[in-house]
C-alpha cells in the first residue's frame, strides 16, 4: 500500500491485502493519537489477531505508523501515526474534528501514553458494553481532547466527548452524551473537583444580547452558549484508575464536595447528570451496571456513613 501525495488517503492496495481493516487501524490511530494492540483489536475485532499484527507491520514497513513498547503493559506495543500517516488519514471522515496535535515520534508518545490509553480502556469499555446490549456507540462515536472556549478565553477541555445510542430507556430510544474525564491520580483530588469549576462556566455562560437595540422585542433570545453544540447539556462522567480503592474514595469525596459547595457547580448539579466510576469496574461489568456513584447532593447526603447506591451511567 502506498500514498500517493500529502493529504490524500492511499488508493492503491498490494495484492491480498486487507484494505478495510488498515483503513479502520489508520483511523482510530489519527482518532485517539496513541492506542496499543489490545486495544486495537477491540476496537475493530478482526477475524484473527494475526492479521492483526499483519496490517500493523505492513504499515509500518510503508512508514506510516510506528510504536513504541509499554513497559508496564506486558511490553505491549502501542502504535501511533508518523507524519506520513497523518498527511494521509487529516481528510478522513472518520477523524475530521479530531486533535489538532498529532504524536508522530516516540518521545512524544512515551509521554502521553499512560493517559491517552487509559482513555482509549474507557471507551473500549462502552464500545464492548454496547454491542452486549444492542445499543449504539462504535468506535467514531467518542472524540478525544474536545475543546470549548470560556468566556475569559481560558480553555475547557474533555477528555473526550461521548456519544451513545440507547436502544431500550425507560421504553423509548434515545441519544445520550457525555462529557468524560479520566483521572490517573497523579494530581491531587482538589485539582481533579476544580475541573468542576470549568464545566459549570461553560454551563451558565449565556451569549451576550447585541449592543444597540432600541426595544427588548428586538434584543436575540438570550441562550446558553453551550446550545450552539448540543441540545442537551452533556452529562459528565469521571472514571478514576490507577489507584487504591481508598484513594478512589477520597477523590469521589472531592468531587461531591465541589458539587454541593461551590454554588456555579451546585447549580448545574441540579440539572446535568454527574457521576464517577473506576475504570476496572467499567472493563468488568460495563458501564450500564450499577458502578456509577452520583456526585449531586447535599453534604449531609454523602457523608452518610453507609455508602450511597451506585447505577448505571443512564441512571445518574
Amino acid at each position: 500500500m502506498t500514498v500517493s501525495s500529502p493529504g490524500q488517503p492511499t488508493t492503491e492496495t498490494s495484492p491480498g491485502f486487507p484494505e478495510t481493516l488498515a483503513h479502520r487501524a489508520l483511523a482510530a490511530l489519527a482518532q485517539h493519537r496513541v492506542v496499543n494492540t489490545r486495544q486495537l483489536q477491540g476496537l475493530l475485532q478482526p477475524s484473527s489477531r494475526a492479521r492483526l499484527a499483519g496490517i500493523l507491520n505492513t504499515l509500518r514497513r510503508e512508514r506510516l505508523v510506528d510504536h513504541i513498547t509499554m513497559p508496564s503493559a506486558h511490553r505491549m506495543r502501542a502504535w501511533f501515526l508518523t507524519r506520513e500517516g497523518v498527511r494521509a488519514t487529516e481528510s478522513w471522515p472518520e477523524v475530521r474534528g479530531r486533535s489538532k496535535y498529532p504524536v508522530m515520534e516516540k518521545t512524544v508518545a512515551s509521554l502521553i501514553a499512560a493517559h491517552t490509553c487509559a482513555v482509549v480502556d474507557a471507551h473500549l469499555a462502552f464500545v464492548q458494553d454496547a454491542r452486549n446490549r444492542g445499543d449504539e456507540h462504535g468506535p467514531w462515536d467518542w472524540i478525544p481532547e474536545t475543546v470549548h472556549q470560556l468566556p475569559d478565553g481560558e480553555l475547557l477541555q474533555a477528555d473526550a466527548l461521548l456519544h451513545y445510542g440507547v436502544s431500550s430507556f425507560h421504553g423509548s430510544r434515545v441519544q445520550l452524551r457525555a462529557f468524560v474525564e479520566v483521572d490517573r491520580a497523579t494530581s491531587t483530588g482538589g485539582k481533579l473537583a476544580g475541573k468542576l469549576i470549568r464545566y459549570a462556566r461553560f454551563y451558565t455562560h449565556t451569549q451576550v444580547p447585541l449592543a444597540g437595540r432600541r426595544s427588548a422585542a428586538a434584543q436575540p433570545t438570550v441562550a446558553p452558549g453551550w446550545q450552539r453544540w448540543y441540545p442537551v447539556f452533556p452529562r459528565l462522567l469521571f472514571v478514576l484508575a490507577n489507584a487504591s480503592p481508598v484513594t478512589y474514595q477520597h477523590r469521589i469525596e472531592d468531587l461531591q464536595a465541589m458539587a454541593a459547595e461551590h454554588p456555579l457547580v451546585a447549580q448545574m448539579a441540579v440539572k446535568v447528570p454527574l457521576g464517577a466510576a473506576v475504570l476496572s469496574d467499567l472493563k468488568e461489568h460495563g458501564p450500564r451496571a450499577p458502578v456509577w456513584t452520583r456526585l449531586a447532593g447535599s453534604p449531609e447526603q454523602w457523608r452518610l456513613e453507609a455508602p450511597a447506591e451506585r447505577c448505571a451511567w443512564t441512571d445518574l
